[in-house]
C-alpha cells in the first residue's frame, strides 16, 4: 500500500534509521532532515505530506521550526507531527500550540508508527479538502 512523502527531522543516527525503515517498509517515500536548517532547507526543495519532527534539536528546537513552516503560506497544508520523548504535564499542549497536528512519543512503537502517520496524513487531506 502506498504512502506518502514524509520527512523525518530528527538528529540521533538509530531513531533517523529506525523511522525511515519502517515507513519505507510501509511504502512511504522518506526524506530526511537532522537539524532544524536541514529541515527548512529540505522544504524549500520539496513539500512532504508529513513532517515527523523531533522536538530536541541542535540548534534551533523543533517546536521553532513549527512555527516558521505554520508562517509560510505554501507550507500550511503539510502536517506536521512531534516525534519526542516529550510527555510532561503541560508538553502535549505546548506542542500543540507551536502549530503541530499532534504528536507521537518515543520511544516510536515499531508496530504502530506507520498507522500512526497514516492517521495523521488522512487527517490532513481531510483538513486541507
Amino acid at each position: 500500500m502506498s504512502g506518502g512523502k514524509v520527512l523525518i527531522v530528527e538528529d540521533n543516527p538509530v531513531n533517523l534509521r529506525l523511522a525511515q525503515f519502517l515507513l519505507e517498509k510501509a511504502g512511504f517515500t522518506v526524506a530526511k532532515a537532522t537539524s532544524g536548517a536541514e529541515c527548512l532547507a529540505q522544504l524549500e526543495l520539496d513539500i512532504p505530506d508529513v513532517v515527523l519532527m523531533d522536538i530536541q534539536l541542535p540548534g534551533e528546537d523543533g517546536l521553532s521550526i513549527t512555527r516558521k513552516i505554520r508562517a509560510t503560506p505554501r507550507l500550511a497544508a503539510v502536517v506536521v507531527v512531534a516525534l519526542t520523548a516529550h510527555a510532561m504535564a503541560g508538553d502535549r499542549e505546548k506542542i500543540l500550540a507551536a502549530g503541530c497536528d499532534g504528536y507521537i512519543p518515543k520511544p516510536v512503537d515499531p508496530g504502530r508508527l506507520a498507522g500512526e502517520v497514516r492517521r495523521y496524513l488522512h487527517q490532513g487531506r481531510l483538513k486541507s479538502a
